[in-house]
């Protein structure tokens, strides 16, 4: 089954479009956990199992384990997924970016030793970046497009005036993803959900290829116009949120306050579809 694979069959059977992001910050734990960097997994397995059937996907943020040194509690996690959870595919959101063998073991990084279905990638070094993860059968990558950061606009809404339209950067990598690059199949773009028209253009850019649309809940992206600008019946759209799923409560009912949350979420983003 390829990665594309799974994430239509999560939508299907979870009904869901929405992505549950685990990026664990001690500080933000609960009491009985707060500042303990060792209770990551127990927190981040907790919201996993409280939302397990309401997720399109989970995606983990490499850098809020490898923070705390807890790579060994991450892969740990992804195992818990993958046993209680297999139907959910995971993302693991590592924003890796680099060429010939060094780029071959980051993608042992995400595949092998963590398992995960798919990866995050900055495509800015060009194909032989993205190449060695493609060999990997099955997985997907999702390349940056145009990011929800209020600084992505200075690269990624640059004109190229050496390719023919003089597209903005973020047009060319979405041409990139849909056609030439997209060797078989594995290939998403992220593009952030506070950029509704730049998700409409992408989508219309690159019409069957997912999006993993970050930037909903905390960072203030609208649900039902992110939905309308990306969501097509045979192209998954990914709608990421994070902060405000794990940290939906500051008590001990965190798990139970982030499946309302994530319920929620699910909801609005299943009502905005076409």
């Amino acid at each position: 089954m390829t990665f594309l694979d799974k994430l239509r069959a999560a939508e299907r059977q979870n009904g869901s479009l929405l992505c549950v992001g685990l990026d664990p910050e001690p500080t933000k734990f609960p009491a009985a956990l707060k500042g303990d960097a060792s209770r990551i997994y127990d927190f981040c397995a907790r919201i996993v199992d409280a939302t397990a059937d309401l997720a399109i996907a989970f995606k983990p943020q490499i850098a809020y384990f490898a923070a705390h040194r807890a790579e060994d509690q991450l892969e740990q996690l992804m195992e818990h997924m993958r046993r209680n959870a297999p139907h959910v595919p995971t993302i693991l959101d590592a924003k890796r970016g680099d060429i010939g063998s060094t780029a071959e073991q980051y993608a042992r990084e995400a595949f092998e030793r963590y398992g995960a279905d798919a990866v995050t990638l900055s495509p800015f070094m060009g194909f032989d970046s993205v190449e060695p993860y493609l060999r990997h059968q099955g997985k997907g990558a999702f390349l940056l497009c145009r990011t929800s950061n209020p600084g992505g606009a200075d690269l990624q809404g640059q004109r190229l005036a050496d390719v023919d339209g003089q597209p903005f950067l973020y047009e060319h990598v979405a041409r990139l993803a849909q056609g030439p690059w997209n060797l078989n199949g594995q290939l998403g773009l992220v593009v952030g959900a506070t950029y509704p028209a730049e998700i409409e253009r992408v989508r219309a850019l690159a019409p069957t290829v997912p999006l993993l649309i970050p930037g909903v809940g905390a960072q203030g992206g609208d649900a039902v116009a992110t939905v309308r600008a990306g969501w097509r019946p045979d192209a998954p759209i990914v709608v990421n949120s994070s902060r405000a799923i794990c940290y939906a409560s500051a008590g001990e009912d965190f798990a139970e306050a982030a499946r309302r949350e994530a319920l929620r979420t699910r909801d609005a983003l299943q009502a905005a579809r076409p």
